[in-house]
Parts: structure tokens; sequence; C-alpha cells
């Protein structure tokens, strides 16, 4: 059995992903509701030079993940509706406020929406940020998507090593990788720097295990991860960050999750 987000898929399959993501997005503009991507399919619509790792490394799309501002939700539902697609009530209702969930009975799409933010192993907020980028979130949050996961597995470290070998790093966001905003992000928690500089390491090793990354596409990566973590570890610190900093590891600094994009 292949891990979550493993395994073979058609081109056909991936297309179908590919045209239905962009077709929501676009809808949605329609009637004045931001959604962006986030998950597989945006770091490949986003790594258009890089985004064949996936299917060479078996990276298989799974489902639609979008982003969303709350105060929009409502509009969310009909909009949906009017695509096929039906409103998991139950769930919806358990998660008012922070997630809906869909499914198309034709197609079989699955579509999860998170609202305002992500919150798994760390919460990672989005007010303001959605109209920096489209049809995805920006690529700033698109690696903290990833880095925040404290048990990072293939999918992961196959979407990060596409982004770093596509975007450069910076302090805006237009192609860029903002990581001034992930250095202050992590200056003012502890536990968010200790996930993201730990993970970031993890990636830089983990790229040497695949025949497919090539020498130079390799030492791109170590560059990229290397400059990230000289620019976090370098952005001056809270005063929580440093009270925090003297417990270290001896206290979790994490949320477990069952399951990640």
């Amino acid at each position: 059995m292949n891990p979550i987000g493993m395994g073979e898929q058609s081109e056909e399959q991936r297309h179908r992903f590919e045209a239905e993501a962009i077709g929501i997005v676009e809808n949605a503009s329609h009637v004045d509701v931001t959604l962006r991507l986030l998950g597989s399919l945006a770091f490949h619509i986003h790594c258009p030079r890089y985004g064949s790792l996936q299917r060479e490394l078996g990276r298989a799309y799974t489902d639609l993940d979008f982003a969303a501002y709350g105060a929009q939700a409502s509009r969310i539902s009909p909009l949906l509706a009017t695509m096929g697609y039906k409103e998991d009530l139950e769930v919806n209702t358990y998660f008012a406020g922070k997630r809906m969930i869909f499914h198309h009975p034709k197609n079989g799409i699955h579509i999860d929406i998170f609202l305002d933010e992500l919150d798994f192993c760390h919460t990672i907020h989005w007010a303001h940020r959605l109209e920096k980028d489209s049809p995805t979130i920006p690529l700033a949050e698109l690696l903290l998507e990833k880095m925040q996961i404290v048990k990072i597995n293939e999918k992961d470290v196959i979407d990060t090593m596409m982004l770093l070998l596509e975007h450069p790093l910076g302090d805006q966001d237009s192609e860029t990788i903002n990581i001034a905003l992930i250095s202050h992000l992590c200056a003012q928690d502890w536990g968010l720097w200790r996930t993201v500089t730990m993970n970031l390491g993890k990636v830089a090793q983990l790229a040497k295990n695949y025949p497919q990354i090539t020498p130079p596409d390799l030492s791109r990566i170590q560059l990229q991860v290397e400059k990230a973590l000289n620019t976090i570890n370098a952005t001056p610190k809270s005063l929580a960050w440093k009270v925090r900093s003297r417990v270290g590891d001896r206290v979790k600094w994490y949320q477990d999750v069952d399951d990640v994009i």
C-alpha cells in the first residue's frame, strides 16, 4: 500500500485534477470569493520547470485543497453546489469556521477548504495574504505548509525540493519565496522555528537519496536551504522566543495531527 499522496497516476487523471482546480479558482473569482490552492497541485502549478519531478518520483494527486477567508464561507457552498459538489454537513458543522469539506459524486474529487489558517503541527495564518498570489497561496506559505509538519514524509520532501529548485529566496512575494516573512514568523515562535529549521535540514539531506536530482540541482537545493537557515537564524528573536528556547525539546513544541496535506 502506497503512503498517502504517493503512487502511480495517469496523465489523464492528473490533467483532470489540474483543470478542475483552476476552474474552481476562476469561478470563485467571478463571485468575489477568494480561493487559493495549496497542497500537491499548488506546487505543481507554481513549478513549471521542476513540476515533472512529482510524476517522476510517484507523487500523486489525491484531492483538492484550498485556502479561503472565513468571512466568505457562506458563499462557498452555493458556489461549489453549482459545480456539482455536495457539502459534508456533519464535518462542516463540527469544524464550523475553520474547515469545509465537499465531494463530487460524479467525478469523485474531494475538496478540503481551510478557513483563515492551516492548523496542523503549527498554525499558519493567511489574513491579508491570499491576494498576494493566484491561483495558489503565496510561496512563503507553500513552504511553511510543508515545513511545519513535524513527521515530514516523502511527498513533503518532493514538493519542497521542487519549490526550492524553481524559486529564489527574497523579501517579497512575486515568484519569490518570501524568506523574510518566514524568518519573522519563526522569530516570534520558538516551536515553529524548531520545526522549520529541523525540516529544512532534513530536505537537504534526503535530496541526496534521489537519482532523479542531478548534482547541479542537489547543489542548488543545499544552497537554498543554507541561505534559508542563515536568514532565519540571523533574524532577531522575540522575548517569548528566547524564554521558550530555554526549555527546548524537553517540552513538546507542536500539536499532533493524524493526517496532513
